[in-house]
């Protein structure tokens, strides 16, 4: 494997004697919109160091030896740079990376799962760390994310899990993402609903975004109730919007502490709501 080089730090230091040099020529905003251009630059400038530029010394490698780098990188402490994480993007090196998704560093199954992306390959390795308890929660946030995205596909597996009661609320937020319309879902998002309890607000957004009009009822029934909070009553009304349903009934919140907080809020000044 080609030798790991920092070329975030080279950047660094050419970055470094462009801003001594040009002191005053440029606001902070300025330098914000020049500096990634300047980086990109980089990219295609020769740098001893590589005999190559940035973007050509990666162009060279295999996938695996991209991938290699990158292990090579984050296990060194040494920056990953965007353009060997571009060049990697760019290859689909998906078996390669699949094979990191048994890794225990946080970082290396970021990187990993955010190059990934929602391909339905990397499903079982996103499953198999859900499954695992030890799993950074970060990590698992990602994976999520991806799931979401690809959730039709990754219904089944999900279902399974949620059975098994493994992480039920995070199977419940990926299948609310399916698109493709299946009994036993529905009925799963409206029975874990009907539950109530602290998670009845986010379950009912998970009603919302599956988007399946029959859940109105339900939905219609808990806002009726007298003793929800404001935080309820808004997430519940959402929901019956998003659904296309309508609640007009006047409702007096006036004593709610969730109210009082919120209104506080909208009529404190803009620089103070800014710091909160």
């Amino acid at each position: 494997m080609k030798k790991l080089i920092d070329f975030d730090g080279l950047f660094d230091e050419k970055l470094a004697e462009y801003m001594s040099e040009n002191a005053g020529k440029y606001t902070e905003k300025q330098w914000e919109a020049l500096i990634p251009k300047l980086y990109q630059k980089f990219g295609d400038t020769f740098v001893a160091k590589a005999q190559n530029t940035p973007k050509g010394y990666y162009a060279e490698m295999t996938d695996e030896e991209l991938v290699r780098s990158l292990v090579g990188h984050v296990r060194e402490g040494i920056p990953a740079p965007d353009f060997l994480c571009r060049e990697i993007e760019s290859r689909r090196c998906t078996e390669a990376l699949v094979g990191l998704l048994s890794e225990k560093n946080p970082e290396l199954l970021t990187f990993a799962v955010n190059l990934l992306g929602a391909d339905e390959r990397a499903f079982d390795g996103y499953f198999g760390i859900l499954r695992r308890t030890d799993s950074d929660e970060n990590v698992v946030e990602a994976v999520c994310e991806q799931l979401k995205n690809g959730a039709d596909a990754a219904r089944a597996r999900a279902l399974s899990l949620y059975r098994a009661g493994i992480r039920t609320e995070l199977m419940l937020e990926i299948l609310s993402r399916s698109k493709e319309r299946d009994e036993e879902v529905f009925s799963l998002l409206l029975s874990a609903f009907r539950e109530g309890g602290e998670e009845m607000p986010m379950r009912a957004s998970y009603l919302a975004a599956y988007g399946d009009a029959r859940a109105l009822p339900a939905l219609m029934e808990e806002i009726d109730r007298d003793d929800i909070n404001f935080l309820e009553f808004q997430e519940l009304r959402y929901a019956i919007e998003a659904l296309g349903g309508v609640y007009d009934r006047p409702r007096d919140f006036s004593d709610d502490p969730y109210f009082q907080e919120v209104m506080e809020q909208q009529s404190a000044p803009a620089d103070k709501r800014s710091d909160a």
